[in-house]
């Protein structure tokens, strides 16, 4: 590699859709393994909206990431809970559900689950 890599969301190397156009995951493969850039709209759900993809109860993936706008609600299996807005640093175990809070997109960059995240079974 190069001294320096660049690459953009623009022109992902992947695009999976969510269900019900609820947003979409773009995906960047790189050296250091993959990146997402995920626009959930308004009323998405995981439950709802990434769950019939997934077949699984609830989120599997572990994220590391950063909101960069809206709003979301993250749940735990076990009843944990957390609000995440614009500049905050997330780090999800698997075991949740998520939905959009309010009627911005959220959108969240994740470097560390996103790689598998929404991909048909």
């Amino acid at each position: 590699m190069a001294g320096i890599f660049t690459k953009n969301f623009g022109s992902a190397d992947e695009t999976r859709p969510f269900e019900d156009g609820k947003g979409k995951l773009e995906l960047l493969s790189t050296d250091q393994g993959p990146v997402g850039r995920a626009v959930f709209e308004p009323g998405w759900q995981w439950s709802k909206h990434v769950k019939p993809i997934a077949g699984t109860e609830s989120c599997q993936a572990a994220h590391a990431g950063y909101v960069v706008s809206g709003r979301m609600r993250i749940v735990m299996d076990g009843g944990e809970s957390a609000d995440v807005g614009p500049g905050d640093y997330i780090d999800i175990e698997p075991g949740h559900d998520a939905w959009v809070e309010g009627d911005e997109p959220c959108v969240i960059v994740d470097w560390a689950g996103f790689g598998d995240y929404a991909k048909p079974r």
